[in-house]
């Protein structure tokens, strides 16, 4: 993985990920704490099952992000090798 490598996204869409990340950061801690209180291991696991499908969906709108802007940009830029650099990264997702 190349570090030096930047996403060019907006100011909205960098605070809406960031918004996102931080519900499922709240939701995690509140994981911890149900299992810290004995919470009923059906309510723990439904929450988990929340956190899943907002992690998803916080990936599902990077990896559109990263497609409209860093994988467009890199193939006008003449570096085709982004595409398969892109298609591992699907891979890896849909395991």
């Amino acid at each position: 993985m190349e570090h030096c490598r930047k996403a060019h996204h907006s100011e909205s869409f960098k605070k809406d990920l960031i918004h996102r990340l931080n519900r499922i950061n709240g939701q995690i801690n509140g994981v911890k704490t149900m299992i810290e209180q004995d919470a009923y291991c059906d309510n723990v696991l439904n929450l988990i099952t929340g956190i899943r499908s907002a992690l998803a969906a916080v990936q599902r709108k990077l990896l559109e992000g990263h497609i409209a802007s860093c994988v467009v940009e890199q193939i006008q830029e003449g570096n085709e090798a982004v595409i398969d650099e892109l298609l591992e990264t699907i891979r890896r997702m849909v395991r």
